[in-house]
């Protein structure tokens, strides 16, 4: 093997019949047994283009004993393609140390950058016209500790948005689309929406590892992102002053229901509207975000259908001669009106707007069924 040879080739780039001498990151390690008694190794290796199976089919115990999960290895293989799916036979292998690798390599990356999403959501905070909800979301967005934190975890393990800033990316995305659904539906309490979009998820800062490959903590696993969560706020909540009871209780719940079921983790289930509202956009955003991915890992493969996505229990069309997607603009966020008078559940009256929008969210959610992968989506991982 060429010990000089470094990151010579991405996943993405691989080729059917393809030699290759790479290094990879090791996201798994798995020891069976063949149907003649024989063992054989299966590794999940990535790098920031994706991930590809590789296989050791010789020599195992030894190969087993040079390195574990989430070393990074150099491997020579050819890669072939079975059962439609790309993987690497691989011949020989070796550790390599840390500091002979570039990180940024190796862990995927959002497409936004960063400074444009921040400055998304700076955006988002100056249009807030409730003064707690503000201040709450500032105590955690102003910090630049927890800020570094949000900003670079992923949203899931292994669902969607998997790639260091997807937190951030699908926290943006589900408060988008929140304040389309304000507009349309001038009933919802849109600060309150927003407030739940943007701290939904933000248990993951601590629910997930994400320095090599992306895992869960011992804390993830023994509590998960939701109580987390919940903890989180609470604990900034009882730095505000006078912060309204129902309002904390409000916001705490759309934490506790925004994965809708019980079957899907969640505490309970979404009772009043902006819970229910909130439920639907996180679960469209992650839902578009994970079948819009599985299409893409497969660029060159022929057909007009994908392989068979487990998760989703089905394959996906992807038409014949569809154009790439599109970079869209971020529309900019509503303007706030005038504070309001408050009720005394903390819900604001405000004015419907009397143009029509056209066809938006609103249009296409009436009178439809959303829960369209629920039956099939991974407890604990579908947003």
């Amino acid at each position: 093997m060429n010990e000089n040879a470094g990151k010579t080739i991405y996943v993405d780039q691989i080729r059917e019949r393809a030699r290759i001498e790479s290094i990879f990151l090791v996201r798994d390690k798995i020891t069976a047994m063949a149907k003649n008694g024989k063992p054989y190794m299966t590794l999940k290796l990535m790098d920031r283009s994706g991930e590809v199976e590789g296989r050791i089919w010789d020599q195992v115990d030894y190969f087993s004993s040079q390195f574990e999960k989430d070393d990074f290895i150099l491997v020579s293989a050819k890669a072939s393609v079975y059962m439609g799916k790309m993987q690497v036979v691989i011949q020989d292998l070796k550790r390599i140390d840390e500091n002979q690798v570039d990180l940024s390599d190796f862990l995927p990356v959002s497409k936004r950058p960063q400074g444009e999403m921040r400055q998304e959501l700076d955006q988002i905070l100056a249009s807030l016209t409730d003064r707690y909800i503000a201040t709450l979301l500032r105590s955690f967005f102003d910090d630049p500790e927890f800020f570094s934190l949000y900003s670079k975890a992923p949203a899931a393990k292994a669902m969607h948005h998997v790639f260091l800033g997807g937190l951030l990316e699908h926290s943006l995305a589900v408060t988008g689309l929140a304040g389309d659904v304000a507009v349309r539906y001038p009933q919802v309490n849109r600060d309150l929406l927003i407030c739940g979009a943007l701290l939904h998820d933000i248990g993951k800062v601590a629910e997930l590892s994400y320095r090599r490959s992306f895992d869960y903590t011992d804390e993830g696993k023994l509590l998960g992102h939701i109580v987390i969560g919940v903890q989180m706020v609470e604990d900034q909540i009882r730095q505000i002053p006078d912060f309204p009871a129902e309002l904390s209780m409000q916001i705490k719940h759309l934490l506790l229901s925004h994965h809708g079921q019980y079957d899907f983790g969640s505490p309970k289930r979404p009772k009043f509207l902006e819970a229910v509202i909130l439920n639907f956009i996180d679960d469209l955003d992650s839902k578009i975000n994970g079948v819009q991915t599985h299409i893409d890992k497969e660029p060159d493969k022929e057909g007009n259908w994908t392989n068979y996505h487990r998760l989703y229990d089905r394959y996906f069309y992807k038409g014949v001669g569809t154009a790439k997607p599109q970079k869209v603009e971020t529309a900019a966020p509503v303007k706030a009106r005038p504070q309001q008078v408050e009720k005394k559940s903390n819900r604001t009256e405000r004015k419907s707007y009397n143009k029509p929008l056209g066809t938006n969210l609103g249009d296409q959610l009436r009178e439809k069924n959303l829960d369209l992968f629920s039956s099939m989506t991974e407890k604990g991982e579908n947003s």
